[in-house]
């Protein structure tokens, strides 16, 4: 029960392990998780300890597995987790998984450059195949053209033409390939001004959406055809094309030989896909099989990258026969710790048992707090703020009432509530089959991780929204209003007129019968949810409990205090810091809190228009200013009684700020001069 309000209780042992059992020993320390190990090589560089090279391997492994988790994401392979992970694997098994996950990523490297030349020349294939229909079609539009379109020169390019005509020196030639959509207009520029309009340029799009064989996104690409007259614009025209990385292909002038090339390409791309869909499968196969075993495979890789690691935190004697390590350990583990070391003892193989030996020390142990199921959730919040010392009162236990009822105050809706404790049952009753599932999705393990505390929370927040009436933002009447609005009309001044012609009705609690003087028996009144200054009615009373609440909360901070200075008997930070931290909190938050309650007592609805401000109270109070006639004195002698609080608040911080650094200033350099003493 010691270790749920304070830290466990920690002390420094040494660790005397064989070097053939150093291994299998820390390792199942590991799988206990109760020990920290002290770096005994801090002055030892990384890359000159003993244990670098299985280190280095093991990080070798990760690339591996982290290149092949990579591969089955992208073919949207589920990769099995089995319900208990794998023991640490013995040293001499590394070897083996080493040269298995090589051998793996090695073949599934081949697999995917065969893939990627297979489908690079598939693209190709399939690029050249519409680059022929395109200019098949192009060369029978243009051959319905009237005779006067093509001079002499460009005849003999069109076969369907009958005109016969003399082959000229300056015969047209053509150049045809595919280029990126996206180029196509700047391709287009370039060519007619390099070429000053000397070409004739026909481009068409290509209906199929192509796959780029490297990055495996979806291209969209366009055809063109370039007709150009002489040597010198046919080396333009073939620069250009390299520098927009554009694509020719040889195109046959004469269309039996396009049709012949047409249906050799149908052909090779017929036989290239089946040659696809077999690499696929055979890569789908390997992947499968990869996947069955990987989780398996991280987790013995994680875990054999431990152990080195730790190892290389201990020292070898001089005889390298033994490892030696100190390690941190909960006194009350001590046996649990003993029956680890002896199990990976006789998992090594190896006779000698380890030797444990506690070292006393001055040094201070790191903080360890138990936690289980229904506390971890709580402990983390408490830990994101800062880890405390040693030793000290471990504010979880408080945590779990004060951090839910804080929320509450916020979230003050019973029917929001309801459906919060819903979903928190929900997984706290099928808690074991969600844990089974390992669903490995951040925002979701982080419910999962604080279903208690979402638990917790929607109670609190059930309570409040009762305190406030509220339910999906709408008001209960259970108990009945205290106030009635007939004896307005009875005995107070109101009218069927203004009933029915005025826009604001305020109801008189000074009229007979209006308002009973019995408070709402659970909760704010539901009359409040129609009136006109709800907002303002509410936010003064939820301002007002905050207050009080979020006060008492950091009183109790404070007596928390004072039970770890008592515990590690710190008199000066009693004398100087605990009590002028209470009397400065007292003196003004308390001396608040006790105005408001005291309000709340004394003034009601029938008295309530004469009733101070506690706000202006509170600043005329630091201004010493006891004059506002606008505002009445909450009681008799407040002006004595609050100069005197304000006047001992300002005493209590030079008080808590000013002293404490000297005191502390002088026992240093008493240290040191203790210290310096010892050398001389």
């Amino acid at each position: 029960m010691d270790s749920l309000f304070r830290s466990e209780e920690m002390s420094l042992t040494q660790l005397i392990l064989q070097v053939e059992a150093g291994y299998c020993c820390i390792a199942e320390l590991g799988e206990l998780g109760l020990v920290q190990f002290r770096d005994l090589n801090a002055l030892v560089n990384n890359f000159q300890r003993r244990y670098v090279n299985e280190v280095c391997r093991c990080e070798g492994m990760e690339r591996i597995l982290r290149f092949l988790e990579c591969e089955m994401q992208n073919d949207k392979i589920v990769i099995p987790v089995p319900e208990k992970p794998p023991q640490t694997p013995l040293p001499r098994e590394m070897i083996d998984l080493e040269t298995v996950l090589e051998k793996l990523e090695g073949d599934l490297q081949e697999v995917n450059r065969n893939q990627q030349t297979l489908k690079q020349n598939f693209l190709e294939l399939t690029e050249l195949k519409h680059l022929l229909k395109k200019t098949q079609d192009f060369f029978e539009a243009e051959a319905n053209l009237p005779d006067d379109f093509f001079n002499e020169d460009t005849s003999s390019l069109l076969e369907l033409r009958t005109i016969p005509t003399p082959a000229a020196a300056g015969k047209l030639g053509f150049t045809a390939g595919v280029i990126g959509r996206e180029r196509m207009a700047a391709f287009e520029r370039l060519l007619w001004r390099v070429c000053r309009g000397n070409i004739y340029l026909k481009y068409s799009e290509l209906d199929t959406t192509l796959e780029d064989p490297v990055t495996k996104e979806e291209v969209k690409k366009n055809v063109f055809i370039i007709f150009y007259q002489g040597e010198q614009l046919k080396q333009k025209i073939k620069k250009i094309c390299d520098g927009f990385k554009a694509t020719v292909y040889p195109c046959p002038e004469n269309a039996s030989e396009r049709r012949d090339m047409a249906a050799d390409v149908n052909t090779r791309i017929e036989d290239l896909n089946a040659v696809i869909t077999q690499t696929e499968s055979h890569r789908q196969r390997v992947l499968l099989e990869a996947a069955q075993n990987l989780y398996n495979w991280t987790v013995k890789v994680k875990k054999m990258k431990a152990v080195y690691h730790v190892l290389n935190l201990c020292n070898i004697d001089v005889t390298q026969q033994c490892v030696i390590a100190e390690i941190w350990c909960p006194i009350t583990d001590k046996e649990r710790i003993k029956r680890a070391l002896h199990l990976g003892m006789e998992r090594s193989g190896s006779t000698i048992a380890p030797i444990l030996t506690n070292i006393p020390t001055k040094m201070e142990p790191p903080t360890f707090n138990r936690t289980n199921k229904f506390t971890s959730g709580f402990q983390n919040i408490v830990d994101a703020y800062g880890v405390g010392k040693y030793r000290e009162m471990n504010p979880t236990p408080y945590t779990i009432i004060t951090f839910p009822f804080l929320f509450a105050v916020m979230f003050g809706d019973c029917g929001h509530g309801l459906v919060m404790f819903g979903f928190a049952s929900w997984m706290i009753l099928k808690e074991k089959q969600l844990l089974a599932s390992k669903v490995d999705n951040e925002i979701w393990n982080t419910f999962f991780g604080g279903r208690y505390l979402i638990f917790l929370m929607s109670i609190f927040s059930i309570y409040t929204g009762f305190i406030y009436n509220d339910c999906f933002s709408k008001s209960l009447n259970i108990f009945g209003s205290a106030w009635s609005v007939r004896p307005m009309f009875t005995k107070g001044n109101w009218t069927i007129n203004q009933l029915h012609h005025a826009t604001d009705l305020q109801l008189d609690p000074a009229v007979p019968g209006v308002f009973s003087g019995n408070p709402y028996p659970f909760g704010i009144d539901p009359i409040w949810n129609i009136a006109k200054n709800k907002l303002t009615f509410l936010n003064s009373y939820k301002m007002k409990m905050s207050v009080v609440v979020g006060i008492t909360q950091m009183v109790f901070g404070v007596i928390i205090s004072l039970i770890n200075h008592i515990n590690f008997r710190n008199r000066v930070n009693i004398i100087l810091q605990f009590i002028p931290e209470v009397i400065f909190i007292t003196c003004l938050f308390g001396y608040l809190v006790f105005m408001i309650i005291f309000k709340w007592c004394t003034y009601n609805a029938s008295n309530s228009q004469i009733a101070p401000s506690i706000l202006i109270h509170f600043i005329n109070m630091f201004l010493f200013n006891y004059n506002d006639p606008t505002n009445p004195p909450l009681y008799e002698h407040q002006k004595e009684v609050q100069s005197f609080l304000v006047i001992f608040a300002l005493i209590a911080v030079p008080w808590m700020l000013l002293f404490k650094p000297f005191i502390l200033r002088a026992n240093h350099q008493k240290a040191q001069r203790r210290v310096s003493g010892k050398r001389s």
